[in-house]
C-alpha cells in the first residue's frame, strides 16, 4: 500500500454531480426533491398497505415489501446528499459519509437483486405448480429467503465497505458521480486494486448475472406453463400476474447491467451518471407506479382502507 505524503487520504472527497446553470441547478434539485418526495410517499404507501390489509398477508407482497424498503433505503441515501450539494454548491463529502453511502447503495443493490428472483421463484411456482403453492411457499420459507438476501447482502456490502476503506487516495479526490459508487471511488485509488477488480468481476457474475439468469430460467418455464393452458381467459390470467414483476426486472437490470459493463470514456461516464439517475430516483419511483397500476387487489385494500377511515369518521 503507498503512504501518502501529507498522511491525510481520507478527509474527503468531492463529489462533481451535475455541471449546470445556477436556473438549472434549481430546476435539478425542485425536480429531484419532487420525485424523491412521490417516491418515498409510493414505496411507504406499498409498505402500509401490506401491512394493513390481511389479505395482502401473502408471498408476492411480502417480498413486494422488502423491495420498497431498499428502494426507499436507496435513495435516501444517496438523493438528500445530491439535494444539499446541488443548492449549497458545496461538493465536499466527508470519507466517513462516502463510505455510508458505498455501504447502503451496495446493500440495497444486491438486497433488490436478491428479492427480485425471490419473487420470480414465487410466480414459477404460483403459475407451475399452482396446486402445491401453499406448501412450498409457506410462511416460514419466504421469511427465510427474504432474511437471507439482507444477511448475504449486508456481509458483501461490509466487505466491499471495509477493502475500499483501506484503499489510500493520495492525488485525485474528484468522484465523476453524484454519489459514493464503488466503481467511482475505487478509479481514484493509489493503492494497486487488480486483486479487487477481479473479486468484483466474479462477484458481479455471481450476485448479477446468475441471478439474472435464475430469473429468465423461470420464466423460460412460467411461459411453457402458461402456453399449455386452453383458455384464452386462463392464459391471459396467468400472465398478469407475471406482468408487474417482469417489468420492474427490466426497469432495475437495463440500466444496472449498463452500470456495470461501461468503460471509462467521458461520453460513457456522462450516460452512466445519467443511467445512475435513473436507477436510484426514477426506478424506485416507477416500482409502486407499476404495481398499483397493474394490480387490482392493491386499489381494493387503498378502498377499503378508505371506506373504513370514513366509517370510522361517521361514528364519531
Amino acid at each position: 500500500m503507498n503512504d501518502c505524503p501529507n498522511g491525510s487520504s481520507k478527509q474527503e472527497f468531492t463529489i462533481v454531480a451535475f455541471s449546470t446553470s445556477s436556473f438549472g441547478q434549481l430546476e435539478l434539485a425542485l425536480g429531484t426533491l419532487i420525485i424523491y418526495l412521490i417516491t418515498v410517499l409510493g414505496n411507504l404507501t406499498i409498505f402500509c398497505l401490506v401491512c394493513l390489509v390481511p389479505k395482502l398477508h401473502t408471498p408476492m407482497y411480502f417480498f413486494l415489501v422488502n423491495l420498497a424498503v431498499a428502494d426507499i433505503t436507496s435513495t435516501s441515501t444517496c438523493v438528500p446528499k445530491l439535494l444539499c450539494i446541488t443548492l449549497s454548491r458545496d461538493h465536499r463529502i466527508s470519507f466517513t459519509c462516502c463510505m455510508t453511502q458505498l455501504y447502503f447503495y451496495v446493500l440495497c443493490g444486491d438486497a433488490e437483486v436478491f428479492t427480485l428472483t425471490s419473487m420470480a421463484y414465487d410466480r414459477y411456482v404460483a403459475i407451475c405448480k399452482p396446486l402445491q403453492y401453499y406448501t412450498i411457499m409457506r410462511k416460514n420459507i419466504y421469511i427465510t429467503m427474504a432474511a437471507f438476501c439482507w444477511i448475504f447482502s449486508a456481509l458483501n456490502s461490509l466487505l466491499h465497505t471495509l477493502l475500499t476503506s483501506l484503499l489510500q487516495f493520495c492525488h485525485s479526490h474528484e468522484i465523476n458521480s453524484f454519489y459514493c459508487d464503488l466503481k467511482s471511488v475505487m478509479s481514484l485509488s493509489t493503492t494497486n486494486i487488480e486483486s479487487q477488480k477481479v473479486f468484483m468481476f466474479c462477484e458481479v457474475f455471481v450476485i448479477i448475472f446468475a441471478p439474472f439468469l435464475l430469473i429468465i430460467i423461470s420464466y423460460v418455464f412460467i411461459s411453457s406453463t402458461i402456453l399449455k393452458i386452453r383458455s384464452s381467459a386462463g392464459r391471459m390470467k396467468a400472465f398478469s400476474s407475471c406482468t408487474s414483476h417482469l417489468i420492474t426486472v427490466i426497469l432495475f437490470y437495463a440500466p444496472s447491467l449498463f452500470l456495470y459493463l461501461k468503460t471509462g470514456s467521458e461520453d460513457l461516464e456522462e450516460q452512466g451518471m445519467l443511467l445512475s439517475m435513473l436507477y436510484l430516483v426514477v426506478v424506485p419511483l416507477l416500482n409502486p407506479l407499476v404495481y398499483s397500476l397493474r394490480n387490482k387487489e392493491i386499489w381494493e385494500a387503498i378502498m377499503m382502507l378508505i371506506n373504513q377511515k370514513i366509517f370510522r369518521l361517521q361514528l364519531l
